[in-house]
C-alpha cells in the first residue's frame, strides 16, 4: 500500500463525520483511483511523449484522485481552454469542442471504470498539453530554423499547485503560471486582442492603384481613403474639412506608419507605403500570432542584464544591470548569409582587431577580385599566409590557380571589423563588431552582411560591459584605439547575449512595429501553429 493510502483513509474518516460524498467517493478503495493508479503504473500500451512522467507525477500527488468527474470541472477547463485563442493558439488542438460530450459518454450509466479513467488521463494529458504550449511554444523552433542554437529549458510544471487548480477549478491561474511572464508578452496579447477587434469590425480599406504617388498638399480620392485606413489604427489623422486633402496631420500619420513599418520616412506614398498599407489585417493578426510563438520560445529566465539583438528590426538593446536599457541600430546578415539565432555570452572583445578572412569569402568574393586587380591586396591591407601562419609574397603567387592560402586583414580604419569585435562562443562563427560602414546605418533596412553583426556605437557598447569607469572610461578606450595597437580585453563578468528573430515589436505605449520578414521565417512558423497538435488529443476524445 503507497503512503498516501493511508493518507487516502484519513480524509475519508473526515469525510464521514462531516457527511462529504466527495471525500468518500475519491478516498480509499474507490475503483476508479484503483484503475488510475493501475494504469499509470503499467500503462499498456506505455504513454509516449515526455509528458508521461509530468502525468504520473500529478496523479501522485493526488494521491490518485480522479481529476476530471465532476462534470463542472471539465466545463470551466473547456471554457478556460477557448481562452487561448488569446495567445494565439487553436483551442481546438486541445479538444475543446468535445470535452463535454466525452464526459457525457464516459459517465452514462454505469459504464466501465476502465473509460473512465482512460478519459481521466487523456483529459490531464490536454491539460499539460496546453500548458507546455503556453509555457514554451507548441512548434519546436529547432524543425523549422536549421541554424537554431537557443536550448530551450526542460517543461517542469508543479504539479502541486496544478492539482490545486484543478480542484478550485482555477484554470486561469494554472494559465497564467505557464505563460511567459514578460512585458513583450503581455503587450503582444494587448495587440491581438486590438487587432481581433479591427477585424469583427470591418477591417480597413486598400488603396487604390496609384498613377502617381500621393505628396502631402495633393489632393486625390484615394488621400480620404488613405485618411480613413489610418484612422482605423488610431493613427492622429486629423480633422480636416476636406478629408481629400493631405494636409500636415495626415503626412505626420504616414510617417509615423513608415517609421514602424522600416520604410523611408518621407511622407511619401508611393509603392512600398501603399503595399504596407494594404497588408490585410488578418495577416497582421498572423504576424501577431507568430511573434507570440516566439515569445514563448525565448521568454524564460532571462538574466537580469543581457544583450538583446533583434535580427528583423536591425536593433540592439543592452539590458543594463541598473535597468535603463541602452539601444543601437545594427547592420545584419543578408538573406543569402543569415544572421544565425542563437544564445552564448560576451566573454572579451578586441581593440584594433585583425580580420582572418573566413576562406568562404576569400575564394567566392576576394579571389575574383584579386584577379582582375593586382593592387587590391595592398590597398585592403590584406596579408597573403600558408594555412599555417607564414608569410607569403603576393607576388610570387599565380592567382588564376592559386595554393590554400589565407587572407588576413591588418588592424585599422579600414579594416572590417572597425575598432573592436565582441566575441562570445557560438558555432556559427558570427560576433559583434565595428565597421568602416556607417553610411549602412542610416537604411531603414539594413540586411548587408555575411552573418556577423555591425554595431553603429560599438566604443560605447565596449565601455558599458567593460563597465569599469577607473580603467575603461570612454577616454581610455579611445586612446587605446587610437595607438593602433591590437588588445584583448576580458569583460569583468560574461554577459548574456541573445541573437533572436521577431518580426513584431511594440513599444511600452503600445505603439506597433511591423518588420518585413526578411529571412522569410514567418509563414513556416505559421503553418506549423494551424497544424493540429496530434499528440494532444486521445481516441476517446475524437469526435
Amino acid at each position: 500500500m503507497r503512503t498516501g493510502r493511508i493518507t487516502a483513509t484519513i480524509v475519508l474518516l473526515a469525510g464521514l463525520v462531516t457527511g462529504s460524498h466527495a471525500a468518500l467517493a475519491d478516498a480509499v478503495g474507490d475503483p476508479l483511483g484503483d484503475r488510475l493508479q493501475t494504469l499509470l503504473d503499467d500503462p499498456s500500451p506505455p504513454p509516449s511523449g515526455d509528458l508521461a512522467p509530468r502525468i504520473e507525477a500529478f496523479y501522485a500527488v493526488r494521491d490518485f484522485r480522479p481529476a476530471w468527474r465532476r462534470p463542472e470541472a471539465v466545463t470551466a477547463f473547456t471554457a478556460a481552454l477557448d481562452t487561448l485563442a488569446d495567445d494565439g493558439l487553436r483551442p481546438a488542438d486541445y479538444a475543446a469542442d468535445r470535452l463535454v460530450a466525452a464526459h457525457h459518454q464516459a459517465y452514462a450509466g454505469e459504464g466501465p471504470v476502465d473509460e473512465r479513467a482512460r478519459f481521466d488521463i487523456a483529459v490531464t494529458r490536454l491539460l499539460l498539453t496546453a500548458l507546455r504550449h503556453l509555457d514554451r511554444g507548441k512548434v519546436d523552433p529547432a524543425s523549422l530554423e536549421a541554424d537554431w542554437d537557443v536550448p530551450l529549458p526542460p517543461f517542469s510544471p508543479d504539479v502541486a499547485a496544478l492539482s490545486d487548480d484543478v480542484d478550485a477549478l482555477d484554470f486561469e491561474t494554472a494559465f497564467a503560471r505557464a505563460r511567459p511572464d514578460y512585458a513583450p508578452y503581455r503587450r503582444l496579447r494587448t495587440a491581438l486582442a486590438h487587432y481581433r477587434r479591427i477585424r469583427d469590425t470591418g477591417g480597413w480599406p486598400s488603396l487604390p492603384p496609384l498613377d502617381t504617388a500621393l505628396h502631402p498638399g495633393d489632393r486625390a480620392p484615394a488621400v480620404a481613403v488613405l485618411r480613413r485606413r489610418l484612422a482605423v489604427t488610431g493613427a492622429p489623422v486629423g480633422d480636416s474639412a476636406a478629408p481629400a486633402l493631405y494636409d500636415d496631420a495626415l503626412a505626420g500619420a504616414v510617417r509615423h506608419f513608415q517609421r514602424h513599418h522600416y520604410l523611408e520616412v518621407d511622407g511619401v506614398v508611393g509603392a512600398a507605403t501603399r503595399t504596407a498599407l494594404n497588408v490585410s489585417v488578418d495577416a497582421r493578426i498572423d504576424q501577431i500570432r507568430v511573434n507570440l510563438e516566439r515569445a514563448r520560445w525565448l521568454l524564460h529566465g532571462l538574466p537580469r542584464s543581457f544583450v538583446l539583438v533583434d535580427i528583423a528590426g536591425y536593433r540592439l538593446t543592452y539590458y543594463r544591470p541598473d535597468h535603463k536599457p541602452w539601444h543601437t541600430r545594427i547592420v545584419v546578415g543578408t538573406p543569402y548569409r543569415r544572421t544565425p539565432t542563437l544564445r552564448s555570452e560576451i566573454t572579451h572583445l578586441t581593440l584594433n582587431p585583425t580580420w582572418t578572412v573566413p576562406a568562404s569569402i576569400t575564394w567566392r568574393e576576394l579571389l575574383p577580385r584579386i584577379r582582375r586587380d593586382p593592387g587590391y591586396l595592398a590597398r585592403e591591407h590584406l596579408q597573403v599566409l600558408t594555412p599555417e601562419g607564414r608569410a607569403l609574397d603576393p607576388a610570387a603567387i599565380d592567382w588564376s590557380d592559386p595554393p590554400a592560402v589565407v587572407l588576413r586583414q591588418k588592424a585599422g580604419a579600414d579594416n572590417a571589423l572597425g575598432r573592436v569585435v565582441f566575441r562570445f562562443p557560438n558555432p556559427y562563427a558570427v560576433y559583434l563588431h565595428d565597421t568602416p560602414a556607417r553610411a549602412l546605418f542610416n537604411r531603414p533596412r539594413r540586411a548587408f552582411s555575411h552573418g556577423c553583426i555591425r554595431v553603429e556605437h560599438p566604443l560605447e557598447l565596449a565601455r558599458l560591459l567593460l563597465d569599469d569607469p577607473q580603467r575603461w572610461d570612454a577616454t581610455a578606450i579611445s586612446e587605446t584605439v587610437a595607438t593602433g595597437v591590437t588588445l584583448s580585453v576580458d569583460l569583468p563578468e560574461p554577459v548574456p547575449v541573445i541573437v533572436h528573430y521577431w518580426t513584431v515589436n511594440i513599444a511600452g505605449d503600445g505603439t506597433l512595429a511591423f518588420k518585413p520578414d526578411i529571412y522569410g521565417r514567418d509563414r513556416a512558423v505559421l503553418a506549423a501553429l494551424e497544424r493540429p497538435a496530434a499528440a494532444a488529443g486521445s481516441a476517446l476524445l475524437r469526435p
